[in-house]
């Protein structure tokens, strides 16, 4: 699985910002700044995470760049911080735990995450601690409890709907938290991994249109997602580009369910003038777009095109195979647990506090074409 760094943030150490806004007495020089991991990563050239795996002797560094980093090190005076912190603490316990919190754990999307979260956790030698709330709201008090027993270093969460105190205490519990963003909705106070899902439904309505397809509809998922909303606004903008107007009627949102497939595609099946193609927003819901258009008699794809998003296993399974957006899940799971454990890791000064502002990041998608896709019927 590749492995892609981050962007580096050059932020102001906390400390620093004090110590300046405060000034020394009359007289007196100004107490020297603390050298930060941001300075590390400038004189060396390379990202803040990466500096972090130097410092916790990861292994996934090229050894030239693990020279130059320790040589910035020396340079700047860098000097951990007095070991007190939370990662501190539990290293030394050898107890370093990552919470992963899902939806459900029955579905291909869950296992794709599942996957890449285990192989990040384990590259990092921690052990994964797998939740799954069903429905229920993440971040309840049973268990933040729990999670305050294990003494977990970090939670990447992949849920739309946690308990809106579930941030703040894991704040005053100093465990940090990373959304993975393909279903959490973001906040730009929250670190967060995703995909470039307006790029992604840009590409997928785009095959269409090369294919000759103008009758294009779209089942998007909860519209209260960044996700969904995101998918929508590349349909549209491909429409746009193409000179097509964009029929509100073909505009859907159902909940990336089989289900939410077979109803949203039922509609728009009995429109008077129905699609000839659908990008269904998710591989779940093209297979309930599949099931729908074969009650109906309706053949995919010479009657009915249909792309997807995600390209999970399910995509070869389905007949025809399906034409799919890729986002890499596993991957964007094991950047997420690499940054909740990071940010463990640095030991910020004051709880809560990092050593820069969140890390937003998104992984590209790409197209996948397959036999679910031809030109319309003439």
């Amino acid at each position: 699985m590749p492995r892609l760094e981050t962007p580096a943030h050059l932020p102001s150490d906390p400390e620093a910002v004090r110590d300046v806004a405060s000034g020394a007495a009359p007289g007196l020089a100004a107490p020297p700044a603390r050298a930060t991991l941001a300075d590390v990563a400038r004189s060396a050239g390379v990202s803040q995470p990466t500096v972090s795996k130097v410092l916790n002797d990861r292994g996934d560094v090229a050894p030239e760049t693990r020279d130059r980093v320790q040589q910035a090190l020396r340079a700047v005076g860098y000097q951990r911080r007095g070991g007190r912190g939370p990662g501190a603490q539990r290293r030394r316990e050898g107890a370093l735990l990552v919470e992963l919190v899902l939806s459900d754990l029955d579905s291909p999307y869950a296992l794709e995450v599942l996957a890449g979260a285990e192989e990040g956790a384990a590259a990092a030698g921690a052990g994964l601690v797998v939740t799954a709330v069903h429905g229920r709201r993440a971040g309840g008090g049973r268990w933040l409890s729990r999670l305050e027993g294990r003494r977990s270093a970090g939670v990447v969460l992949v849920v739309s709907n946690p308990a809106p105190e579930a941030a703040a205490e894991l704040r005053r519990l100093s465990t940090p938290l990373v959304l993975l963003d393909p279903v959490g909705s973001r906040d730009p106070e929250l670190p967060t991994v995703g995909a470039t899902n307006w790029s992604g439904g840009l590409a997928a309505t785009q095959h269409l249109l090369d294919l000759g397809h103008r009758r294009i509809a779209v089942i998007s998922g909860d519209p209260a997602l960044a996700c969904s909303q995101e998918r929508v606004e590349g349909y549209r903008a491909a429409l746009g580009r193409a000179g097509v107007p964009v029929d509100e009627a073909l505009v859907r949102f159902g909940d990336f369910s089989p289900e939410g497939g077979r109803r949203e595609g039922g509609a728009l099946l009995d429109l008077a003038d129905p699609p000839t193609a659908v990008f269904a927003g998710s591989d779940v819901q093209s297979s309930g777009v599949y099931q729908e258009a074969r009650s109906r008699g309706v053949s995919v794809p010479e009657d009915l095109s249909v792309v997807g998003f995600d390209d999970l296993s399910l995509c070869q399974v389905l007949s025809p195979p399906l034409t799919t957006v890729r986002q890499p899940l596993a991957d964007m799971a094991a950047h997420a647990v690499r940054m909740a454990l990071d940010a463990a890791l640095e030991e910020p000064a004051v709880p809560g506090a990092g050593s820069g502002p969140p890390q937003h990041l998104q992984l590209a998608t790409s197209l996948v074409v397959r036999e679910s896709t031809c030109p319309p019927r003439s």
